[in-house]
């Protein structure tokens, strides 16, 4: 009550004074015009915005201060309610310059008059801002849509929030039909199966396993065909929300993109040339050095019979004899060099994901394969323990036994892949790959896994014998068992390594 009694007590002059203060101190300007828009006061704040002085505006119209303004009522209208209402308009300074200004009217009465009182804000600052912005989505929209690639961004729960023209492309779905849907139904199993159960692991430990690292693995496109394909995955913060965005390339059909995969494959095979050689001189070195053997006792023996014999002969069938036992024991010393020489070669093993391998293997053995019209499963337990393998060894496996199931099942009405992971007495890891082709004839699974036996019309036969020197080498086995209804199925072992690397006993 002091207070107001105090304030009541100002007189006219100390209030004007206070006002004034105010008025010119104020952070935005401050403008007040009569019902007409003539201008009554323009503070210091106005002064800086526009470049004119005050004296220069009172008495004008307000549309002065603004480039093609429209009528003063208008400019006015936004006061007449008790609301005051913000506008975007354009001022214009006393050099003609123009601005964006965001102007806000209010309405009252003073000693009986209609007064209208304007604040205005440059908004300039803030207009660069928002046209920056603009143009950096702008880029990205573009980069997003017209990028060679496909991108598809999900929130922490696996939805998809968004995704590009190339995505649409290649899987096959329109935008409509996958936005808000759990991005797993674009991938086969077993990625389906594994993907909420990354998603809740990383949101609850923060621990990342796939993102920021690419790989190969299987999409599933609409009309249920799958196709390998390299995955990078990054994440975005925005504010509270966290996104994650999928870059893929589908590596069937882009050159480009596939480097890294023909240079796995180029690996691959070259490792392959030198396993057949090492097989091949084995098997030629245990079935030549028998004979040669024999021939040159034989011939040894003919030369100790002409040593009985005629001696007109005997100088010339001696020297000749010499030389074909000499030839036949060099051959027999020359390919005893070349398997040893094979053999003691050393491969690079390390402690792998029996899982990823197999995943990583399976698309690569799909490479050119994707139109083959074959449904493929796979059963990989989860939890297995780390193998100890020259990974790329065990891929030529792997790619080698899918490769040959998929020629097998060519032309069959039922064309069913499976493909299978687990645990086998705690020292390896048993892997399966199981087909739906015509099976084996007795004959050939007698000595399926024998150099040069095949059931090809073409090939040398001597894949499985090389997959299995792999695998034997590893200190596992690998056996061939007829299916119940149709086909094969190959597993093979994989050792368990121990804390230390080594292999588990």
């Amino acid at each position: 009550m002091e207070h107001v009694a105090q304030t009541a007590r100002l007189s006219a002059a100390d209030v004007q004074a206070r006002f004034d203060v105010l008025v010119s101190a104020a952070a935005c300007g401050i403008v007040v015009t009569d019902a007409a828009g003539c201008v009554q006061l323009f503070n210091l704040m106005c002064e800086r915005q526009f470049g004119h002085a005050a004296a220069d505006i009172v008495g004008k119209n307000i549309a002065t201060l603004l480039a093609d303004p429209p009528p003063p009522e208008e400019i006015l209208r936004s006061g007449t309610g008790d609301t005051v209402l913000p506008r975007e308009m354009v001022g214009r300074r006393k050099d003609g310059s123009a601005f964006p200004i965001l102007l806000s009217m209010g309405a009252g009465t003073l000693d009986g008059t209609s007064l209208f009182v304007g604040y205005i804000q440059d908004i300039t600052a803030q207009k660069e801002a928002e046209n920056a912005i603009r143009e950096r989505e702008e880029r990205l929209r573009s980069v997003f849509e017209t990028g060679p690639d496909a991108i598809i961004i999900i929130d922490e729960m696996g939805r998809i929030e968004s995704l590009n023209a190339a995505a649409v492309w290649l899987f096959g779905y329109l935008e409509n039909e996958v936005l808000g849907q759990n991005v797993k139904m674009l991938m086969p199993p077993p990625y389906r199966d594994r993907h909420d159960g990354y998603l809740s692991h990383y949101r609850t430990t923060a621990e990342k396993r796939v993102i920021g690292i690419g790989r190969v693995v299987m999409g599933l496109r609409r009309d249920g065909s799958t196709f390998p394909m390299e995955l990078n995955i990054g994440e975005i913060q925005i504010g509270e929300r966290r996104l994650f965005t999928g870059f893929i390339r589908d590596i069937t059909e882009r050159e480009g993109a596939a480097r890294r995969l023909q240079d796995l494959q180029a690996e691959l095979v070259h490792v392959s040339r030198l396993t057949a050689m090492g097989q091949m001189s084995s098997a030629l070195a245990h079935e030549l050095n028998q004979p040669l053997t024999a021939a040159s006792n034989y011939v040894k023996a003919a030369r100790r019979t002409l040593d009985q014999g005629v001696e007109q002969t005997r100088p010339k069938v001696q020297e000749l004899l010499d030389k074909a036992a000499g030839q036949t024991l060099r051959a027999g010393q020359i390919i005893r060099r070349l398997r040893d020489f094979v053999e003691k070669r050393e491969d690079n093993r390390a402690r792998e994901d029996a899982n990823n391998v197999m995943e990583e293997a399976i698309a690569l053995a799909f490479v050119g394969a994707s139109d083959s019209g074959v449904t493929v499963s796979t059963k990989f337990e989860e939890n297995l323990p780390q193998v100890l393998i020259d990974k790329i060894q065990i891929q030529q496996v792997v790619l080698n036994l899918v490769r040959n199931a998929l020629e097998a099942m060519a032309g069959r009405d039922r064309r069913e892949l499976r493909l299978a992971t687990a645990p086998e007495g705690g020292a390896f890891v048993r892997v399966s790959v199981s087909d739906t082709g015509p099976g084996l004839s007795e004959e050939v699974a007698s000595k399926l896994f024998q150099p040069f036996v095949t059931t090809k019309s073409e090939g040398m036969g001597i894949g499985l014998s090389i997959c299995r020197s792999i695998v034997e080498a590893h200190g596992g086995k690998m056996t061939a068992t007829p299916n119940p209804d149709s086909g094969v199925t190959f597993s093979f072992q994989l050792p368990v390594a121990r804390d230390g690397g080594e292999e588990a006993a």
